[in-house]
């Protein structure tokens, strides 16, 4: 599952201002103009079970780049506020009850694409059509069930460190549709904007736009890909990887999470390209040792 981000070299020859971009999410920010999430460290543990939520990576081709779409929670009150994220949510009731629709859409047995075999069908139906449902909310892109792709799943630890909710997120990959426009609703979304995945930790980077852990390695993995054809043919030909991160917490101020394949995570097995741990430093999280091998190879 493994691979190269070397990919990222092309990271100083890609980079560009955002307001250089041109992506058709039309509406007026709100509340992101000082993009640092207003979250500090959780400090408590979290006991209840993970909520079920549906993430898409939405993806689109750009003057032969890759780009991403993503969106500021400008609004929340209590999960990652100004952070942005990817087009996702919760995963509802009612989503479940779509069985049958999104049983004749899929080309096999959703726990099959999920990489979850002993997995309820109603419950891995219910995750297509949130991933769809939701991207529809919060960017009026409407997806097919069909093309949205399992990427990867991301459990949150007993101690979350950016917010008190745990979450067992389905990432999916999608690519925007011909002619389709993404739009921030407004609302829960209160910005949005195209990037590379290379423009989007440069951003991170330099504190202009703030991104939680999962979206940072997710972005650090797509950097091994050129193109939404790329992804896809990765996504349907690699079985779904689960992360569950491991935390070590060195004072109220400190955190370093641990993913699979580091040497103190249960996991010896790498996954995912990238580093294996983020340490929380000066208000945000980056590997250990910088970012810098993992963008210029």
């Amino acid at each position: 599952m493994f691979q190269s981000a070397s990919a990222c070299s092309v990271f100083l020859y890609f980079w560009q201002p955002a307001s250089a971009l041109s992506g058709g999410c039309s509406k007026p920010a709100i509340n992101c103009a000082n993009n640092t999430m207003t979250n500090s460290l959780n400090q408590d543990k979290v006991t209840s079970a993970p909520i079920d939520a549906a993430t898409v990576i939405l993806i689109r081709d750009n003057n032969s780049r890759l780009e991403v779409l993503l969106l500021c929670r400008g609004n929340s009150k209590t999960v990652m506020n100004k952070a942005w994220v990817f087009p996702g949510g919760k995963v509802d009731n009612a989503d479940f009850d779509q069985e049958p629709h999104v049983l004749m859409k899929l080309s096999a047995a959703p726990q099959a694409l999920l990489s979850e075999e002993a997995l309820d069908t109603r419950k891995a139906c219910g995750l297509f059509y949130a991933a769809t449902r939701e991207t529809f909310e919060e960017t009026n892109v409407q997806l097919d069930v069909s093309e949205v792709h399992p990427w990867s799943r991301w459990i949150t630890p007993n101690e979350p460190s950016m917010m008190k909710k745990r979450f067992d997120a389905r990432f999916f990959v999608a690519q925007l549709p011909d002619g389709a426009v993404a739009v921030h609703d407004g609302s829960e979304a209160t910005d949005s904007k195209w990037l590379t995945p290379q423009q989007a930790l440069h951003e991170y980077l330099s504190h202009t736009i703030a991104l939680a852990p999962p979206q940072i390695m997710t972005l650090l993995a797509l950097c091994a890909h050129g193109s939404t054809a790329a992804c896809i043919k990765h996504a349907n030909a690699t079985p779904t990887y689960c992360i569950q991160p491991q935390v070590i917490k060195d004072g109220p101020d400190r955190r370093t999470l641990l993913y699979p394949g580091d040497p103190e995570h249960s996991d010896s097995q790498q996954l995912m390209p990238g580093p294996t741990r983020l340490v929380w430093k000066d208000g945000h999280f980056e590997p250990d040792t910088g970012f810098e091998q993992f963008l210029i190879g």
